[in-house]
């Protein structure tokens, strides 16, 4: 895949200086058709312009997005089942069908023009927001992919520069990466409440906040921005609460996401105490879903129920695929002290 993506890049360069060389000795040009279309001043980033030939409509937008974060995004299959929240086998499936159905349907791995790449956009933008979370959730190994996510998505603004929800993508991950210095101390993680702020990169912030107005400018109201006010507010300090909890009421009726609802029950935690914010957990049909029984633990033992938070926490433990997340959910447990009657 490696190869085959690396070989598509230097196809798309050879083409372009092909066609720039001819007009320069004004003779006909000789190109591929397929790459007719392509006008120089549209994608300056091959990477970019690679993600728009995956991202095509004839396939479902999770298709596509998978597909796409498969073959140019670097993750695996299991790591594209756990964003999506689907079990492996599933995922697997789903990609066989998409490449079976661009077989089937010769659909052509062609760039498409200027008027078609709005319909591509929020394929698009979900494939650089998976690359971005895969890098930021993912051990120090993997951040490469967070900075290759902003640096497409710096692309994607400067390509798009009208589109909100871009700008709202693109401030969303730079007020997010901001914090990474201070997300993990000694191979643990450091929760944002115990982050060291002296670490965040506050140039990075102001950017982050910048692309925000832009978006706002634009009169963006869709979820990336939405998810870019929180950020945004969660750099505050003190940060408030009510308002973040208000927002993720906005994000959850915008996405009708279970994981969104899970955020916002945090957040309502926080600004009216964790039984409210417990009743909307145990409301969520994600039992396979770690971060759902680590917030139930915390819930449980704010509420002093130290016996059921023990349990949340040990559900919580047996689902998690990271080692800084299992060492830190063992120390929440060992917090706790030993069950009753032993």
């Amino acid at each position: 895949m490696t190869t085959a993506r690396n070989r598509a890049i230097d196809r798309i360069r050879r083409d372009r200086t092909l066609a720039a060389k001819t007009r320069l000795l004004d003779v006909p040009e000789v190109v591929d058709d397929d790459m007719d279309d392509i006008d120089d001043a549209t994608f300056k980033d091959e990477r970019l312009e690679l993600v728009f030939t995956c991202c095509h409509p004839a396939l479902a937008t999770d298709a596509q997005v998978a597909l796409t974060l498969r073959t140019l995004g670097g993750l695996t299959t299991p790591e594209i089942a756990r964003a999506f929240l689907v079990p492996e086998a599933t995922m697997a499936q789903r990609l066989v069908r998409a490449k079976r159905k661009i077989k089937t349907a010769g659909i052509p791995f062609r760039v498409p023009p200027d008027h078609l790449l709005p319909d591509r956009v929020a394929a698009v933008l979900a494939v650089v927001y998976l690359i971005f979370n895969a890098g930021y959730t993912s051990p120090p190994t993997r951040v490469d992919l967070s900075a290759e996510a902003i640096r497409l998505g710096r692309a994607l603004a400067e390509l798009m520069p009208d589109e909100p929800e871009v700008h709202g993508l693109l401030a969303m991950m730079l007020l997010h990466d901001a914090r990474r210095r201070a997300r993990v101390r000694g191979g643990d993680l450091v929760l944002l409440e115990d982050q060291d702020r002296a670490l965040w990169d506050a140039a990075q912030i102001e950017a982050g906040r910048a692309a925000l107005d832009r978006a706002l400018a634009l009169r963006g109201q869709g979820p990336y921005v939405v998810q870019a006010a929180i950020a945004s507010l969660h750099a505050d300090e003190p940060r408030d609460w009510p308002q973040i909890a208000a927002l993720y009421a906005t994000l959850a009726r915008l996405t009708d996401s279970p994981v969104v609802e899970l955020s916002r029950a945090v957040a309502v935690a926080e600004a009216d105490g964790p039984e409210a914010g417990l009743a909307i957990v145990d409301r969520l049909a994600l039992d396979g879903y770690q971060y759902l029984h680590a917030t139930r633990g915390e819930l449980l033992r704010r509420l002093g129920r130290t016996d059921e938070a023990r349990d949340a926490y040990g559900r919580a433990l047996a689902l998690a695929h990271d080692d800084a997340e299992r060492r830190l959910l063992e120390r929440r447990i060992a917090a706790l002290g030993a069950p009753a009657g032993r």
